[in-house]
């Protein structure tokens, strides 16, 4: 019970911290502004009313204000300061200076079976 908490609240914990409550938010908008267009259009004048962004619902405007009025991360993106330096490596195929042939072996199935011994043993129980 408690181990299922625990991974419902990190769940939660990680979808805050990565702005995923804005996607989730979003994503009910869509499906009430669909389902609320379906009433009165066809699937395809819906679907498009619904993600042309001409025609955002009450939600979809809380969400965009609430995305740009998210506080901004304090740190710049590192991905614009990381900078690949491209060394080549060389690669250097090196003959061994001892190099012999193992001989090959001859391995047959006979060798691994063995027969039954003749006659059977007897059980110490008998």
């Amino acid at each position: 019970m408690f181990k299922r908490l625990g991974h419902f609240l990190l769940i939660l914990a990680l979808l805050a911290a990565t702005g995923g409550h804005w996607a989730v938010l979003q994503s009910v908008a869509w499906t009430t502004m669909l389902a609320r267009n379906l009433r009165t259009d066809s699937l395809e004048v819906a679907v498009t009313k619904t993600f042309d962004g001409q025609h955002p619902c009450n939600l979809c405007k809380v969400v965009s204000a609430g995305k740009k009025s998210e506080k901004q991360p304090e740190f710049p993106k590192l991905a614009k300061q990381l900078e690949f330096v491209s060394e080549r490596l060389v690669f250097v195929f090196a003959v061994p200076q001892d190099f012999r042939l193992l001989p090959e072996l001859e391995i047959s199935l006979r060798q691994f079976t063995s027969q039954p011994p003749v006659p059977p043993p007897h059980s110490a129980s008998a």
